[in-house]
């Protein structure tokens, strides 16, 4: 820093900081050209700076120095707060988009897929910040119980196209975590990782110390160390037994993102739909008439709108349901006890999660979690609407996989419908066919490129479904079964005259 030196107030005494036009007083500074190479380093914060510049400064501009391509920025993922040794296994790793490409779109669908995950996966969205940086995203998860050794979680990175329903541009990475034994040493967590050849950081905090050496076969390595709080840090490769100590530490590391081309001649998916359902004409063996599909970001279950002569009228929500009664679904008395948003599923931290939105309330497992009270569904839950009348319509989860969740009535409707909710893009994992209990078994289907699939569980063929697929052909469908479309095909679509009927008959 220096005084001011404005001509203009020549006993202004203020510091003026290294770079500032005008002093703390706000007196303007004259630019003046320095009359020694002294003043031309100006102070030690100028000359710092200095040395900085020409040191990262690229080869092309250096004195004597070669020409030599600057390094490419490749995109990666960066993984911290990764603490192997967390009481109870708890853990809360944090995921970071670093290197994305410019063209990248603002968000980004994030599919993992491990064993030491819930439900064997999940799905989280990146999203652009208000400053063009990428929101981080933090995965929960527990190693309780689980056998010592590394277990690795498969990452998948999908850029969707706003014109289009498939994704344009994948990126996929595989990072491994690692479980160590109750009695392993940090010095041991440690060279499992550095062994791995990794950019490790390691990061300490509060006053704690860990050991660490026996490096000597470790090969080459990338070490950040940043003590915090008090902490001890000190390095000692020197010597042959020497050791590192440093405080408790976090390890974080960087996986590079692999871009997958996708065929350019990929097909097209032949019936391209986010809802359909399966007639099947025959419903034998406990197979449902309607298994109704919806593939959503989110699920909206709320009243079903019925107009004369069986038409569908517009309806706040995605799954329609009305109360059956003796002979069959009646859409007006307890039926008007379902709001038209009822509840709301979708997947969360802890896989698929279901809200209470309406006005009567809903039942799991016979108690009322309170509105906008979001519960974790688990296998053989038992969903009521509503809370204030009981038998107006009822489900129970028969099928809870990463990618989808199957809900069988267990009223009077339980052999009209049953539902499947199906994620989005998002294909089954290989043991999602022995995740069906015997009394709910179906054909292992899922959402990809904007239409519906079928997997054959013994060849791993993936078929699209469509109006003029053979279903009959395939795993899992018994007797005759047609597919559309429309997720409720017992109904017709409503006619300007029906809606207006509709209207007078309720008062409206």
């Amino acid at each position: 820093m220096k005084r001011c030196c404005s001509p203009d107030h020549p006993h202004c005494t203020a510091w003026v900081m290294p770079g500032d036009q005008a002093c703390a007083h706000g007196h303007g500074q004259p630019a003046l050209a320095p009359a020694t190479a002294a003043d031309a380093l100006g102070s030690s914060f100028d000359m710092l700076q200095s040395v900085r510049a020409r040191r990262d400064a690229p080869d092309a501009i250096r004195p004597n120095a070669a020409p030599a391509a600057r390094a490419e920025i490749r995109p990666h993922l960066h993984i911290s707060g990764f603490d192997p040794r967390a009481a109870g296994g708890r853990q809360a790793i944090k995921l970071e988009l670093r290197g994305m490409p410019d063209d990248t779109p603002a968000e980004l669908t994030l599919l993992l897929q491990s064993a030491l995950l819930p439900q064997g996966g999940g799905r989280q969205t990146f999203t652009r910040s208000l400053r063009g940086g990428w929101r981080p995203l933090v995965v929960e998860f527990s190693s309780r119980g689980r056998e010592h050794g590394q277990y690795r979680v498969d990452v998948e990175l999908h850029a969707r196209d706003e014109q289009h329903s498939g994704s344009v541009r994948t990126w996929v990475a595989t990072v491994v975590l690692l479980v160590p034994r109750a009695d392993a040493s940090l010095a041991e967590i440690h060279q499992t990782y550095l062994a791995a050849r990794k950019n490790v950081r390691i990061h300490a905090d509060d006053a704690s110390i860990a050991r660490l050496h026996g490096l000597d076969g470790a090969g080459p390595l990338d070490i950040a160390i940043d003590a915090r709080n008090a902490s001890i840090a000190q390095l000692n490769f020197g010597a042959r037994q020497g050791k590192i100590d440093m405080a408790l530490p976090t390890i974080a590391w960087d996986e590079d993102l692999i871009e997958i081309d996708l065929p350019a001649t990929r097909p097209a998916h032949p019936c391209p739909a986010s809802s359909a359902c399966l007639v099947y004409a025959e419903p034998d063996a406990g197979m449902q008439r309607h298994l109704r599909l919806f593939a959503l970001d989110e699920w909206v279950v709320g009243r079903m709108e019925a107009g004369p002569g069986g038409s569908l009228l517009e309806a706040e929500a995605d799954v329609l349901l009305c109360h059956y009664g003796e002979h069959g679904p009646e859409h007006e008395g307890l039926t008007r006890r379902i709001s038209g948003r009822h509840a709301v599923i979708r997947q969360g931290r802890q896989g698929f999660e279901i809200e209470d939105v309406s006005r009567y309330g809903v039942l799991l497992d016979g108690v009322w979690p309170g509105k906008h009270s979001p519960v974790a569904l688990r296998l053989g839950m038992r969903i009521e609407l509503t809370a204030s009348i009981k038998g107006v319509a009822a489900l129970v989860v028969t099928a809870l996989l990463p990618h989808a969740v199957v809900l069988h009535r267990i009223d009077a409707g339980g052999a009209a419908e049953c539902i499947m909710l199906v994620a989005p893009d998002t294909a089954p994992s290989a043991s999602a066919g022995a995740a069906l209990p015997r009394a709910a078994v179906l054909p292992q289907l899922f959402h990809r490129d904007g239409g519906f699939w079928h997997r054959d569980p013994s060849t791993g063929a993936d078929t699209p479904l469509g109006p003029t697929a053979a279903l009959e052909r395939l795993a899992g469908f018994h007797g005759r079964v047609r597919f559309t479309a429309s997720p409720y095909p017992d109904y017709r679509a409503a006619r300007g005259a029906d809606r207006r009927a509709a209207l007078q008959l309720s008062g409206a």
